[in-house]
């Protein structure tokens, strides 16, 4: 059983920054998904930056807790690489709602709601793994999520590729073919974000077991 707790003693900012970040991440999430359903869209393009900006604010205070904590138990280089890779899920997802607004007149008609579990189940599990490092994780145990986080990615895929058979298929316009791809490829990787943040996880409870 692999514990945070107990490699930093009392210490727990790392405990709650980390879910912190982990938290924006869902938040970031949950707010692309009401934007892509909302008629204001520059209005509610404001909730994913707000989670953004915060995250980023979040990652900068680990970094500099990092150079202010004279000892840490577990490597600084752990808690940097899953901060960073926290961080990269709310970014990615601020890049849709940008690309989204600039090509609003070629998606009046677009259905992104078969992303919208899938990407919620991803940051849902990582907030779980991250919040079990607090009290503590088996070897079983994040594998187990891991899994549901492979899981989630394969499904991912097989939508991406279903939608571009679609795309291909020579009904759609050109450039709306270009647009859908580069939203549909940034969609999938705020899934594979939140798989890298999983195994970045499951290095340190591999390493630390």
């Amino acid at each position: 059983m692999f514990s945070l707790q107990r490699l930093l003693g009392k210490e727990d900012k790392f405990f709650d920054l980390l879910e912190a970040s982990a938290q924006q991440a869902r938040t970031s999430v949950q707010a692309l998904i009401q934007f892509t359903k909302s008629t204001n869209q520059a209005s509610s393009l404001d909730a994913f930056i707000q989670s953004r900006r915060k995250d980023k604010r979040i990652t900068a205070e680990i970094s500099e807790a990092l150079c202010t904590t004279f000892v840490t138990a577990l490597e600084r280089e752990d808690i940097e690489a899953l901060s960073n890779a926290l961080y990269k899920i709310p970014k990615t997802v601020e890049k849709i709602g940008e690309r989204i607004l600039i090509s609003a007149q070629h998606l009046r008609e677009e259905d992104f709601s078969q992303h919208a579990p899938l990407m919620e189940q991803a940051t849902e599990t990582v907030v779980t793994m991250i919040k079990s490092l607090r009290h503590g994780m088996s070897l079983e145990q994040v594998r187990d999520q891991n899994d549901i986080l492979q899981h989630i990615e394969g499904d991912a895929d097989k939508l991406i590729l279903e939608l571009y058979k679609d795309l291909y298929s020579g009904r759609h316009d050109p450039l709306k073919v270009i647009i859908l791809k580069d939203l549909y490829e940034l969609l999938e990787k705020v899934v594979d974000r939140c798989r890298d943040a999983g195994n970045v996880i499951a290095q340190i409870v591999m390493k630390n077991s």
